[in-house]
């Protein structure tokens, strides 16, 4: 079972796509989005955040949705037990990415912990990507570690601009942390599911803020996860029945 084991492996390793093309691909993906990190140093130094306490954010925490959400609740005046929260919920994918890409990247025990910090959109679907193992830890190795680089400089780069600055909602750049998160969305929103349910939360996160105390929003907007798929089960099995006669 064992020798059958390895042979797959080592066939499914066969025939894949060139390395310099996976690097390539990564580093598109690493350097695009890891520039963005700029917006997070200037939004979250904009919000009351110390250069510090942003660039702590950014190493520790390192996956840009979560960040964007945490700072712009305590930007709203909410609570930071709240504002942690809606960032926690927002972070909670990345752990089901983890269940995917472990089977995937087959990791060295030793490896894994450190290979954790990296499980963010952009490192998963570089690596869902690709055809083989190899080239599968190539990218998630590069999107990963150019990512990374990159955010946390641009981070630093923009809290120093923002300090530089001084007020930014003068500048207009209290609206960069949120047209960032929007560009980074977007384009996941393939299917008519998940248009709905961003939609639906869009709707609520809105709808509540002037009634709301700051972040309490982005909790209730959460909520629009499973009423769309209740809904969409429902109807799914609605339709079934009519099938059926």
């Amino acid at each position: 079972m064992a020798e059958q084991t390895a042979l797959a492996d080592t066939r499914a390793d066969d025939g894949g796509k060139p390395d310099a093309a996976v690097v390539r691909d990564a580093l598109g993906v690493g350097v695009a989005v890891g520039l963005s990190g700029f917006a997070f140093g200037v939004t979250s130094v904009g919000s009351g955040l110390t250069l510090l306490q942003t660039c702590a954010l950014s190493l520790l925490v390192f996956t840009g949705a979560s960040q964007f959400a945490l700072v712009g609740a305590l930007a709203a005046g909410g609570n930071p037990l709240t504002a942690a929260a809606g960032a926690f919920f927002l972070g909670v994918r990345n752990a089901f990415y983890g269940l995917r890409l472990s089977q995937l990247l087959a990791l060295p025990r030793a490896v894994r912990p450190f290979a954790a910090q990296w499980v963010i959109d952009e490192t998963t679907v570089v690596a869902l990507a690709q055809p083989t193992r190899r080239t599968a830890r190539i990218g998630f190795a590069v999107t990963g570690l150019t990512l990374y680089v990159l955010w946390n400089l641009t981070t630093l780069l923009g809290g120093l601009g923002a300090e530089a600055i001084g007020d930014t909602d003068a500048w207009g750049l209290d609206a960069a942390g949120p047209a960032v998160f929007l560009a980074l969305l977007a384009p996941m929103l393939k299917s008519g599911v998940e248009r709905a349910v961003a939609g639906l939360a869009v709707v609520l996160g809105l709808g509540l803020l002037p009634v709301l105390p700051g972040g309490v929003p982005v909790l209730v907007a959460a909520l629009a996860a499973p009423v769309v798929l209740c809904v969409e089960g429902r109807r799914g099995a609605k339709d079934g029945k009519g099938g059926d006669r």
